[in-house]
């Protein structure tokens, strides 16, 4: 019996074809930062390529064997591993890579995207109420920061006497 033997999409092959070829995709991906595929197979890799990065944030040896078998290579896992290390990736929880469409091929019309992986700073949505509040708070706010630098000016004057 066949029971719970899918996992994820099957991209026109067989179970085995499909795992092999989504590992060498994450591997390619990991070691170049960036590489020209079709959509549904950026697609399938995209959760893989996050979980790897998150056990990379995480840093325990467990991490790394559970990268090494999915990645398959051990000086690919290591480089990624140094790099969220150093911090590449410590602002940012998930989402670590983009997906951009380049145009469908010639030949058989497919979707062919660039998948790469994220490495700007992450940017904290604004409300767009917090955004009114500032600006109203923020010339109540000068006024108090002018009055605290005359109180320190006599109290300078004190500890010469």
């Amino acid at each position: 019996m066949r029971h719970n033997k899918k996992h994820g999409m099957k991209l026109g092959t067989d179970a085995s074809h499909t795992k092999a070829m989504k590992k060498s995709l994450t591997c390619s991906l990991l070691a170049n930062d960036r590489i020209k595929t079709l959509e549904p197979r950026a697609k399938a890799i995209r959760t893989d390529v996050d979980r790897v990065i998150t056990w990379a944030k995480k840093g325990d040896l467990h991490s790394r064997r559970l990268a090494i078998a999915k990645v398959g290579d051990k000086e690919v896992v290591r480089e990624v591993f140094e790099r969220a290390a150093q911090g590449m990736w410590a602002d940012r929880n998930g989402g670590y890579t983009r997906i951009m469409k380049l145009g469908r091929r010639k030949g058989d019309n497919a979707e062919v995207v660039i998948i790469e992986l994220v490495t700007e700073p992450v940017q904290p949505k604004q409300k767009k109420a917090d955004t009114v509040k500032t600006v109203e708070a923020a010339p109540a706010a000068e006024a108090p920061a002018e009055e605290p630098a005359a109180e320190e000016a006599p109290a300078e004057e004190t500890p010469a006497e």
